[in-house]
């Protein structure tokens, strides 16, 4: 590697560093294993005790785009060091909760500056991993997001089965604390820019197999604002991840009041779409390098609209519903990988940063949806709609993509 610091041993450091800050953001995903002993111990409703999360959501999506306009200007060390350092201050003011026994003290230790810590960490993973990797673009920064999708199958039994018993409440938040911050400190130290006009050693701009993957201009945040591509790609994620969290939720309780499965068996559908989702990320990338992002995401989205639309006549045993688990979670594996890919192929790489940052905005109007499909199950007491209406988004998300590639993106 060309003019680094010895400590960075090869360019894979870098999706490295990146998959440890996404799997602090993830660890920290894992809130729903707080709700019941929070609202046991201070008797709030489920509702008070799942704010916190959904604060975090929301301020990890929006305080994307200034990290990632910090960590185009100043580089991925500094921010991701300023994030590290939150991440201990925000879970160590949230393990204080039983001084302050108030939802609002979790939504603004845990939601608010937690979900800020995870923004300026997570701002630095994919950028800097395409930046080093202009030859595998896909592959590397699917491995840089891996971490989310991971910590959702592990982290959350070892919160409910191992910390909480053991540790309570308040010494989880803190063990959440130090663990995040050491690592994602860990990870600032590998964190580093390529030097300018660098490239891999052999590789040629422009001679890739794989034109679709090229970078078509570079775009300032104002110019992304003022494209038509830019709004296409951002209904596009938010229509296919809404849908998907709608119903996700929805799965284990589908699982036990529909099919008769018990608590844990209804909930391996849970394990299996986020082992599907986590796991699926670097084949996702590898795919898209191979075949071209939007390829990927039109066959990707059209399964996930056939699984959506005919779910309640195809998940009729567990082995079933567990497939369909499986295509729920390849999705937002597909969607959360290969989107930042995405945004450097349209807008370049010099803001890429602030433009994703742009783009996953959409995730975090999405954190909407799981409450939006909860209220249409309790309206019709029926599962059905709620999928079905995540399939016609899947549907239009196909359209979208369609249009993205005969309009947009031609080779």
């Amino acid at each position: 590697m060309h003019n680094t610091k010895p400590y960075v041993l090869t360019r894979w450091s870098v999706p490295f560093a990146g998959f440890l800050v996404a799997l602090m953001g993830g660890f920290s995903y894992a809130w729903g294993v707080f709700i019941v002993p929070l609202s046991e111990k201070y008797n709030w409703s489920t509702a008070e005790a799942s704010l916190p999360f959904t604060a975090y959501i929301l301020f990890l999506a929006f305080v994307m785009v200034p990290a990632g306009k910090l960590q185009d200007q100043y580089g991925p060390k500094k921010i991701s060091i300023i994030g590290s350092i939150l991440f201990f201050i925000a879970y160590g003011l949230a393990s204080l909760v039983s001084y302050f026994p108030s939802p609002w003290w979790l939504i603004m230790t845990y939601g608010v500056l937690g979900g800020t810590a995870s923004a300026l960490t997570y701002a630095c993973a994919a950028p800097t991993a395409r930046k080093w990797f202009p030859d595998k673009p896909g592959f590397a920064i699917s491995v840089a997001v891996m971490g989310v999708g991971l910590a959702a199958l592990f982290v959350a039994p070892l919160k409910a089965d191992f910390l909480l018993p053991e540790l309570g409440i308040e010494k989880t938040l803190l063990f959440m604390g130090i663990l995040s911050g050491t690592v994602c400190l860990f990870a600032s130290w590998l964190f580093r820019d390529p030097p300018v006009d660098w490239k891999p050693e052999g590789w040629i701009a422009g001679k890739t197999k794989n034109k679709t993957s090229e970078i078509r201009r570079e775009a300032t945040p104002m110019e992304v604002l003022k494209s038509p591509v830019f709004y296409t790609m951002w209904f596009s994620f938010f229509l296919v991840v809404a849908g998907g969290m709608m119903c996700i939720g929805l799965l284990p309780a589908f699982g036990e009041k529909i099919l008769g499965l018990t608590p844990i068996s209804a909930s391996i559908a849970i394990s299996i779409f986020a082992g599907f989702n986590g796991l699926g990320r670097p084949f996702a990338g590898y795919l898209s390098d191979k075949f071209g992002v939007v390829w990927v995401m039109i066959f990707t989205y059209s399964l996930q609209a056939v699984a959506f639309l005919t779910f309640h006549l195809f998940a009729t045993t567990a082995a079933t519903l567990y497939i369909s688990s499986a295509i729920f979670g390849w999705g937002v594996a597909v969607t959360l990988a290969v989107f930042p890919t995405l945004t450097a192929i349209c807008f370049g790489t010099k803001n890429l940063g602030v433009n994703y940052g742009l783009v996953i905005t959409a995730l975090g109007i999405g954190a909407i949806a799981p409450a939006i499909g909860s209220w249409i199950f309790d309206l019709t007491g029926s599962y059905t709609p709620t999928f079905f209406s995540a399939g016609v988004m899947s549907v239009i998300g196909v359209g979208l993509s369609i249009v993205l590639k005969k309009k947009y993106l031609l080779s």
